[in-house]
């Protein structure tokens, strides 16, 4: 037998209903904020998660799918989102459009790294993408979308962490300071650390391993050496969210994991899944678009993941949907009416009534069972009677009332009930 790899999961028809609800509720509220779906490529060209994502981020050092094809190039399966949308944007002028340009994308992502509860190595994100504007207003507009998506899933246990890690020119500052506090302290980080000491000490921040993690504990803020417009930006963001009455913490140890960020970074974090409990988590990156080839553009947006968040539903007891059952059981009692079954059937389907029939050659009581087991809604039982009256009865599976009616009617029957 062959195993599922290490890592993924099989979505089976009974679960799927959960990815239906909550793909739905995501989309519709995409469509409230006017923003459009895009989809990219599974794989792209390795070098662009070399430049967008960073080559100090653990994501291109330890978890990228990388390999080379048969013409010898490198590539590698997604680990994010954000930088495949990014080359599409330069790639397909999106830049030359009227912005700003607002869009959304449910993909999945491949990360080589330790499964965790609701992370897997195969795993899947919404997450939106505004470029073209420099407002404030679109990183508070990005976190709006992200509350209204948890208050219409219901969630409310969650906390909305912010930070703001400025730009390139204070963040240089912040290195510097950064590094001197580091410095006595080098020999006890771990060998990542030390690498990342040098290249981009502002990473050592987002290490998971305890004894960096004691370490940076006491170092500097960086809200501490932002610049007046970066600071600027920060308070705005800041007033924004208390007009809206959206209650969150300013978290000056957030620093997100990818290299692309710049000012606002944020995560909206759950109690109820466990240590790992960010749901969802963006910020600006106005840097990214230059960094892979385009002109300097501003960009910011955030990333869902899905099975954590559907994890996080079923943790707080909230609803995930429910399972999609037919809405009508056709049984059959005689030979002929089940040679009339399918084009009875097929009749119904093609105007929108979900329908099942008997597949297996079942007895008329293993039809029956059959209907309850898989939860029709209603049942209609045709013999040889039924066809020669044109009359049957339709049963709600429910309340188990009977309903006379004409077979030549049963589309207005489901009409009116519609």
């Amino acid at each position: 037998m062959i195993n599922i790899p290490k890592g993924t999961k099989d979505v089976l028809p009974q679960e799927s209903y959960k990815w239906h609800y909550v793909e739905n509720t995501v989309r519709k509220v995409a469509l409230d904020f006017n923003i459009k779906e895009i989809r990219t490529p599974t794989f792209e060209h390795t070098e662009l998660f070399l430049r967008g994502v960073g080559d100090t981020t653990d994501i291109v050092n330890k978890e990228m799918y990388t390999f080379n094809d048969k013409g010898d190039r490198s590539m590698t399966l997604k680990p994010e989102g954000t930088a495949g949308v990014a080359r599409a944007f330069i790639e397909n002028s999106l830049y030359a459009n009227t912005q700003p340009t607002k869009m959304y994308y449910i993909t999945p992502v491949f990360r080589y790294e330790r499964p965790q509860a609701g992370r897997l190595r195969e795993h899947h994100q919404f997450g939106i993408e505004y470029y073209g504007s420099e407002s404030y207003m679109a990183d508070v507009e990005v976190m709006c979308v992200a509350k209204t998506i948890f208050d219409r899933l219901g969630v409310k246990d969650l906390e909305l962490n912010i930070n703001s890690i400025g730009c390139p020119e204070c963040r240089k500052k912040y290195n510097e300071a950064l590094k001197a506090y580091l410095k006595d302290n080098f020999d006890k980080l771990c060998s990542t650390c030390k690498e990342r000491y040098e290249k981009n000490p502002l990473r050592i921040l987002d290490c998971k391993e305890e004894g960096c993690k004691a370490i940076t504990a006491k170092a500097p803020i960086i809200l501490d050496y932002l610049c007046d417009d970066c600071k600027l930006h920060h308070e705005n963001v800041l007033k924004e969210l208390d007009k809206l009455n959206i209650k969150y913490v300013v978290n000056p140890h957030i620093v997100r994991g990818l290299d692309y960020y710049t000012r606002t970074v944020f995560e909206f974090v759950s109690t109820s899944i466990g240590a790992q409990g960010t749901v969802c988590g963006g910020g600006r990156y106005n840097n990214l678009v230059e960094q892979v080839g385009g002109k300097p553009c501003p960009a910011v947006g955030f990333g869902m993941g899905l099975e954590r968040l559907i994890l996080t539903l079923e943790s707080l007891g909230l609803s995930v949907g429910e399972e999609e059952v037919p809405t009508l059981y056709i049984a059959s009692l005689s030979e002929k009416a089940k040679d009339m079954i399918m084009p009875f059937a097929m009749n119904l389907r093609q105007n929108g009534i979900s329908v099942e029939i008997d597949l297996m050659d079942r007895a008329f009581k293993g039809q029956m069972k059959y209907a309850n087991k898989i939860g029709a809604k209603y049942l209609l039982v045709l013999g040889d009677d039924e066809l020669q009256t044109n009359e049957a009865k339709i049963k709600d599976m429910a309340s188990g009332e009977e309903t006379p009616i004409k077979l030549n009617e049963i589309l207005k029957f489901f009409r009116i009930e519609a």
